[in-house]
């Protein structure tokens, strides 16, 4: 250990984790990192089932999220904080022995605000195969250390395993609470970066996440980040890198939908088949791509299974998401 190590604040925001925060707790509990010079707090969203009771079994602080929402639970964790750095995970994770010491050593460099790494499957079922190997990259996956000067699309950290430099977060003004259901993380990530202060992306911050373990479970969780998504673009116009990114997502959905509806309605009008071969290609070939994608880079298990199914895993993921953001662009309210 060394003298001069930074304090750490690590906040968990929680909402009824009782069966996956002793399992982070543990793995939090043995921290390749001097003790006195780190404090877990762990924000309570108001659980209805034993998670408090649980966390209270631990050397570690509990409050209760003074707010709705993640960013609300984010944001009381760091008022209650104390560190120069604050590490951000989810309940849902489980940390490496060297994660914070990972993490704080990209602090070294003072014009970095902001750090962040790999998040992989803590299981190995078929859908956290996916997601440490999907075209779409359900969570981030670096092969290399970047330093970027702003957010860049899939290039970012994920919200489950994040930290900031305390002043930069003074600086860039606290996570947005009116935004909830995805990219609530992101967007205070680009704030960051305009702060004038760098986002370090280093492959050797790692966390392991428990995946979502099915099919319906995935879709749903994209539809939420769609979600997330409208609510940025409603309060972020097209002002910032990151709303201009979903709202180019949108036309391209659109795109896609006003393309194939027209090549469906010219063959049935004209009852000219080239159309529908042209329908018949772009299908092909896209199902073609990404099923090569798998073949090299799949899993080694199962790899069979993974390109055959992974490639309309994808297809359904993009319209779970397309489709919770325009929902969530009409509805125009965060609930």
């Amino acid at each position: 250990m060394e003298d001069s190590d930074p304090k750490v604040s690590i906040i968990i925001p929680v909402k009824n984790g009782e069966s996956v925060i002793g399992d982070l707790l543990d793995s939090l509990m043995n921290l390749d990192y001097d003790p006195e010079k780190l404090e877990i707090i762990v924000v309570d969203g108001k659980s209805v089932d034993r998670t408090r009771d649980i966390a209270a079994m631990y050397p570690v602080k509990v409050v209760s999220e003074e707010g709705s929402g993640l960013n609300a639970a984010r944001n009381t964790g760091i008022r209650y904080s104390r560190g120069e750095v604050v590490a951000f995970i989810d309940a849902d994770c489980v940390a490496p022995r060297e994660w914070i010491r990972k993490v704080v050593k990209n602090f070294e460099d003072e014009r970095v605000g902001c750090t962040g790494g790999n998040v992989r499957a803590f299981g190995d079922d078929f859908f956290s195969l996916y997601a440490d190997h999907s075209l779409i990259p359900v969570m981030p996956f670096l092969k290399k250390r970047m330093i970027l000067d702003g957010l860049k699309p899939f290039r970012y950290p994920a919200g489950c395993n994040m930290a900031f430099r305390r002043e930069a977060i003074i600086k860039a003004g606290y996570f947005d609470e009116e935004i909830h259901y995805g990219f609530d993380d992101l967007e205070f990530i680009e704030r960051v970066g305009k702060a004038g202060y760098n986002i370090a992306l280093d492959p050797d911050v790692l966390v392991l996440h428990k995946h979502r373990t099915t099919l319906l479970g995935l879709l749903r969780q994209m539809f939420r980040y769609g979600r997330g998504g409208g609510i940025v673009l409603r309060r972020r116009g097209l002002s910032t890198s990151l709303s201009r990114w979903l709202f180019l997502c949108v036309l391209i959905f659109f795109s896609c939908i006003f393309l194939v509806t027209s090549l469906v309605a010219l063959y049935l009008l004209l009852h000219n088949p080239i159309f529908y071969y042209v329908l018949l290609g772009l299908v092909l070939a896209s199902l073609s791509i990404s099923m090569g994608y798998y073949a090299l880079k799949g899993p080694r298990r199962g790899r069979v299974i993974a390109v055959i199914a992974y490639p309309f895993i994808d297809l359904l993921r993009c319209i779970a998401f397309c489709v919770g953001e325009v929902y969530q662009l009409v509805r125009g309210r965060k609930t």
